[in-house]
């Protein structure tokens, strides 16, 4: 269930007056102007680029696939590409 936000809780008086021109005691929904990719508002992506650079910078620093593969519980063919990815 969506929660509704009071528009006097968000707005300065000033909009909420010119937006009562237009519209009264009707619920209206302003939809964002950019959308947000995935990740971005939770914060994984940066998580697993972090993630991903450290198994890049681990990797070139000797450690094994099979090593990587067990410190981050990942697949061989995910470490694999994800070691490809930042490579290119």
């Amino acid at each position: 269930m969506k929660k509704y936000v009071n528009a006097k809780d968000i707005l300065p008086e000033h909009l909420i007056k010119e937006i009562q021109k237009h519209v009264r005691g009707k619920h209206i929904y302003i939809p964002q102007t950019e959308r947000q990719t995935w990740g971005e508002a939770t914060g994984i992506r940066e998580e697993l680029n972090e993630r991903n650079a450290e198994i890049v910078k681990k990797y070139k620093s000797g450690f094994t696939i099979s090593q990587l593969v067990d410190l981050y519980s990942l697949s061989e063919d995910r470490v694999r590409r994800i070691i490809y990815d930042r490579q290119k």
